[in-house]
């Protein structure tokens, strides 16, 4: 009998470490996201049960600003985010060394629009950029989106006393400009597609950091990606490693299936009519990026240390992460 019962708990210890991973509780990974279509693989990878795949349970914990995103992964409240500002991610690194690495970077241009100035649909003058000088612009929020809205304006010609500029939440850009209480927005989508398809605002321009801050309409514009904390890395790599697995199939399926708009209208509020026509940036793995996408990030970085955004000259490629 004793024999029988060791034979029994045998198998049952054998049976648990043949499927081990998939038998024990997922680990959990805290991810922030800045609402934005830019955060769309986190939706993707969730949905799509990229993460549970990998026995990943990530939290995703909507945040306002990237300051606040930068503050948790400082803290360790988040391991990752879906979507950090490159310049803010640029500076934390050039204040504290080593505090974060980008795993994925978002490619934005002419091409694969994410941000643009909207103007009101009617009733107003403004046909160009340099045709908002004496207006009052609402930008979205956080030091590195008011450096590129004013350096766009800047390139075309108008100094920050030329026109007056205030940062507002995403959630208030559409009552913003339908109210008057602003003549123009620097704004992100889906907001931009709702905003035109809504008659409240009229696409200037989009595509504006790739034209005007990099000089090339098809420059890759880094202006987001996927980030991870150095300590995250360090201290769990095998989670951290899962992640980036999942992550890459939710960035195939962002480049490549249309379906995966179909997201925006859950998770962004955008009407199912609008959500196929929203323009999303190009998605990369750092392994996949090119020098020529390297450059671009390093001169947008670049630019923005000389402006003291960036509070000192940082080499862009101790910023990723190969996975």
């Amino acid at each position: 009998m004793r024999s029988l019962k060791l034979i029994a708990a045998t198998t049952v210890l054998a049976g648990i470490s043949a499927f081990g991973p998939a038998a024990q509780a997922q680990d959990k990974v805290k991810m922030g996201l800045f609402i934005a279509s830019s955060a769309m693989p986190y939706f993707i990878a969730k949905e799509r049960g990229y993460f549970a795949a990998e026995n990943l349970d990530v939290e995703g914990i909507p945040l306002a600003t990237h300051p606040l995103i930068v503050q948790g992964l400082v803290k360790g409240d988040l391991d990752t985010a879906s979507n950090l500002l490159s310049l803010e991610g640029a500076n934390i690194n050039a204040l504290r060394p080593n505090t974060l690495q980008y795993f994925s970077i978002n490619c934005q241009n002419v091409k694969y629009q994410l941000e643009a100035y909207v103007v009101p649909a009617s009733n107003t003058t403004i046909k160009t950029l340099a045709d908002l000088k004496g207006k009052r612009i609402m930008s979205a929020p956080g030091p590195g989106n008011l450096f590129v809205a004013k350096g766009v304006l800047k390139a075309v010609g108008l100094e920050e006393k030329d026109y007056s500029m205030q940062e507002q939440q995403m959630s208030v850009h559409i009552g913003g400009l339908q109210g008057g209480q602003f003549d123009a927005a620097y704004t992100l989508e889906p907001i931009v597609s709702m905003m035109v398809a809504q008659g409240i605002g009229r696409k200037l321009e989009g595509g504006l950091i790739a034209k005007y801050m990099l000089g090339r309409p098809d420059a890759c514009a880094v202006l987001a990606g996927g980030v991870m904390s150095v300590k995250f890395m360090q201290e769990r790599p095998q989670v951290a490693e899962r992640l980036a697995r999942a992550w890459a199939k939710a960035l195939n399926d962002g480049n490549n299936d249309p379906k995966a708009r179909e997201l925006l209208v859950k998770h962004m509020n955008t009407s199912p009519a609008v959500a196929p026509t929203v323009p999303l940036s190009y998605y990369n793995m750092v392994r996949d990026l090119k020098p020529a996408e390297i450059a671009d990030f390093q001169n947008l970085v670049d630019q923005a240390t000389a402006s003291g955004l960036v509070k000192s000259k940082i080499d862009v490629r101790t910023m990723l992460k190969t996975y």
